[in-house]
Order: structure tokens, then sequence, then C-alpha cells
């Protein structure tokens, strides 16, 4: 099942910038031209190295189904973002009027996301009211870490859904009875591309981005790290063991996003918590003082 709305598809095929000039169909051999680079890539060797190039993203539509225009694919998107954006307005007036801070953290599996929060509940110790929405495709094992770190915790399981939509998050949020004056944690499900186009209400996305991952995510995913307002670079207690570039990440974080905010922090050591937290109790404050 193809998500034309999230990207996760098949894209319009280009070989190092030149399109084909029609989709394959099934049986029919793939042709293409390949673009020689010789002349700006120079190389000690008399024989001539070409690179190739396919992109799955250029279109209008920034993505491609088999069988279906770019013009209609444009048109699902708009409809299903259109009515996503309606609910996620309803769910952020709810919040602006309870006084809600709300935070979307977002980030590729493995990243530490449910570690970091347990450690940042933990560090809490019952000083802010807060709430906790999982989002996995299955199991409810993080939502049962997150309530045993003390925290009302929902699960939301999206089956072959590869993110949370705003209608989910406010069906969650009728269940879990919100607290006025509260933080609200939405755990997406670990994916970097199809949450950033789904809006859910919320304040901020934050993006947790593990130094176990290489310095260029930032530029593979840029629509993520361009929708954050906060990178959380985590796992940094690592770094003395790995051949990771931090300052390389963060320089790359911001070509995408110059207005990005980085705390590098560790779940394991405590490095950055407290910025962290700070951080969470001043949207916490300013998000009551902003009531309606």
């Amino acid at each position: 099942m193809m998500c034309t709305t999230c990207g996760c598809g098949i894209g319009q095929t280009l070989i190092a910038g030149h399109a084909l000039q029609k989709p394959r169909k099934a049986g029919e051999a793939l042709r293409f031209r390949v673009h020689n680079e010789s002349a700006t890539h120079a190389h000690p060797h008399d024989h001539t190295h070409a690179y190739n190039t396919i992109d799955f993203g250029a279109g209008p539509a920034g993505t491609h189904a088999p069988g279906m225009s770019q013009a209609r694919m444009v048109k699902i998107e708009r409809d299903i973002l259109s009515k996503n954006n309606g609910y996620a307005d309803e769910n952020r007036r709810y919040f602006s009027g309870h006084g809600i801070f709300a935070l979307n953290l977002v980030s590729s599996p493995g990243s530490g996301k449910t570690t970091l929060l347990v450690k940042t509940i933990t560090a809490l110790n019952g000083a802010q009211s807060l709430a906790v929405i999982e989002g996995d495709q299955q199991t409810d094992n993080d939502a049962a870490r997150i309530r045993a770190a003390g925290a009302p915790a929902l699960q939301i399981n999206t089956g072959k859904g590869c993110h949370l939509d705003a209608h989910m998050v406010g069906q969650a949020m009728q269940r879990l009875g919100l607290r006025d004056d509260s933080l609200l944690l939405i755990e997406n499900v670990g994916n970097l591309v199809c949450p950033a186009s789904f809006d859910l209400g919320e304040a901020h996305k934050v993006v947790i981005f593990s130094v176990t991952e290489g310095e260029d995510k930032p530029l593979k995913y840029p629509d993520m790290f361009r929708a954050a307002g906060l990178m959380l670079l985590n796992k940094c207690d690592l770094l003395p063991h790995l051949d990771f570039d931090a300052d390389l990440a963060v320089e790359n974080a911001r070509r995408v996003n110059p207005n990005i905010r980085v705390i590098r922090v560790s779940a394991t050591s405590g490095e950055g918590l407290a910025e962290w937290l700070e951080w969470i109790k001043a949207g916490c404050h300013d998000a009551v003082a902003a009531k309606q």
C-alpha cells in the first residue's frame, strides 16, 4: 500500500537530473541516459567514472504512483492534509484554551526517544502535570514503560500507518482527560519522513537525532529538520567511542533550518537534561500565560 500523502511511494524517476519519458510498465526494460560527471569530478585515471542518481521525488507531487498523474496525487494530498489540518486546528484551540504545552517528538527508530521521555518524566518528579501519547505500528511496550515511570500514557497503534495524525491525537486526548496547565508529550512513530507533513496541533516538533546515526541525516531528511523547532542531539555520552562529528551534524541541521535550536543530551549521563527541562518549563509557562 503506497502512502501518496506522505511520500512513501515510488517517485518520478530521474537519472542524474534526466527524467524518463514515461513510467516503466511491468516487464518493460528500464531505459535511461547516464550523465557523465567526469568534467566536474577529476580522477587520476584515464578511464571515465559515471555517477547515476535516481530521484523519486522531483515531480510536483514530490512522489509518484504507477497509473496516477502528478496532478491527481497533488489533489489527493491537498485533500487529506486539509482534513488533517482541520483536526489539528481543533486540537490547537483546545491546547490554547486549557494552557496545555504540546510537543510532537519525532525521530528515526532507535534514536532513544522513549528512554529520554522516561528520564524526563523522572527528572520532573511530579513538579509538572503531564501525559504522554505513544505512537507505534504495534504493541504497547513504550506506553507501559511510560506508565511505569509514573505518567499517564495512552498507546496509539497505527497498524500499517507510518505516522500519527491529528484525528488520532484528538481521540487520544479525550481518552486521557488532559488537565489544564499541563504538558502533553506525543511520541510519534519512528519515521523521519511522514510525520513531517502532519500537523497534530502541537506547539513544536522536537526531532531527536542520535549520534549513532550519520552526520548527514538532516540533509537526507530535510523536511523533518525544517519542520522542527528543536533538535535534541541524543546519546552524546557515546561520542568518545564513535567516529561522529557532532559539530558537523549541528551545522547540517542549520543548513536545512537556520533557526533550529539544538541541545546536546544524554539520557544515560544526564548531559543537557537540565537545559531540556528548562526549555520545557518555559514552554509550559508561556502556554499558561497565553491561555485563552
